[in-house]
């Protein structure tokens, strides 16, 4: 007779690990388990990250026996693209879904004879920014570093050219999914992986102060940009609710401790939004922040986003912010915002094709 506290087997099959998330020293740990040289664990990652392979049966150096093995145990996550929309500029924007049913957007863009990639590091993003139709979406989960690679090369694929910059500014907070963003980052920069330089890895983020402070501390030389909106504290808690916590002040002392420790110069994002954050107030509070800071402002032109309250700026006040921005001695430029012709831009990433096809 069966002991009442023995458990029966579960008849749920079992989830297969994906191989994206496995690191080289698990990797090596795995094939000596099945009896294999330590060799096969780099062909593998060849496959896996070089070759972006979709499926074991691909790996031809690989005996048909283990193929068989990695197949039964493992998967090779996999995204499967369910639009993919062309813009006039060229730029394309693709909605992936993962095998768990999660989708994401990412942008490819590209300008004469290089290919930049705009990646999401989460699904949804939890931070809420008032101006941003991702931020009204919602939170999802977080990406794994694989997951985020993926986006990458995929876009790689389909443009059939190698990317030369990545910009982590898709759906999401890359600083509220910390490990996974590096380790994606590393991978990307990795010459076993995307084998894109460092200073062309640029992670965008709210102003989140502890990740900021982690970040100066990394070996690699990684770009950062923040996401500033206004340098004013009742504008900005209004426009950014998720970094209420983080003070401007707080943010300016720890964005002088990064140029101290790195010597790179940080990117300051500045959506104009007209009668928000474009007035005299705000310009003067802009230079103030800036003057004396090494850093460079990119200036937006507020991207339409259908249900917004919010309206762009003039051209004739964004350049007005570029010649004040000057004579405090700060650099200043107005981002083409490439992609707006199909959602593609700075704020516009939302799923509205996905709703339309359920």
């Amino acid at each position: 007779m069966q002991d009442a506290n023995t458990q029966q087997p579960s008849s749920r099959p079992r989830q297969k690990k994906d191989i994206h998330n496995y690191s080289h020293k698990e990797l090596v740990t795995l094939f000596q388990e099945l009896g294999q040289p330590a060799f096969r664990a780099k062909q593998v990652e060849e496959w896996v990250w070089e070759k972006n392979a979709t499926s074991f049966s691909q790996m031809s150096n690989l005996p048909k026996s283990l193929r068989a093995v990695l197949e039964e145990n493992l998967t090779l996550g996999g995204t499967e693209e369910l639009v993919k929309q062309i813009s006039q500029d060229g730029s394309r924007k693709y909605l992936l879904r993962y095998p768990d049913g999660v989708s994401v957007e990412c942008v490819g863009m590209p300008t004469r004879g290089k290919l930049a990639v705009c990646a999401s590091s989460q699904a949804g993003c939890p931070m809420g920014c008032a101006f941003c139709a991702t931020g009204a979406s919602g939170f999802t989960r977080n990406l794994t570093a694989g997951e985020i690679y993926e986006q990458v090369m995929h876009v790689r694929d389909d443009f059939d050219t190698r990317v030369t910059s990545v910009v982590l500014m898709g759906q999401g907070e890359p600083f509220m999914n910390y490990d996974a963003v590096l380790s994606a980052l590393r991978k990307l920069n990795s010459p076993e992986g995307a084998g894109i330089g460092a200073r062309h890895l640029t992670v965008s983020t709210c102003g989140v102060i502890p990740m900021i402070k982690r970040f100066a501390n990394e070996p690699e030389q990684f770009t950062l940009a923040v996401s500033l909106h206004s340098a004013v504290q009742r504008t900005r808690d209004m426009l950014m609710p998720g970094v209420k916590k983080y003070s401007l002040l707080h943010l300016y002392d720890v964005m002088g401790e990064y140029v101290d420790k790195t010597g790179r110069r940080p990117t300051y994002e500045y959506a104009l939004i007209k009668g928000v954050n474009d007035t005299e107030e705000e310009l003067a509070s802009l230079c103030d922040f800036c003057r004396d800071n090494l850093a460079h402002v990119n200036l937006i032109q507020l991207n339409d986003v259908k249900g917004s309250k919010f309206q762009p700026s003039t051209e004739a006040r964004a350049q007005e912010f570029v010649r004040r921005l000057a004579n405090v001695g700060v650099e200043a430029t107005i981002r083409n915002s490439r992609g707006s012709d199909i959602d593609a831009a700075c704020g516009q990433l939302k799923q509205n094709v996905e709703r339309m096809t359920h």
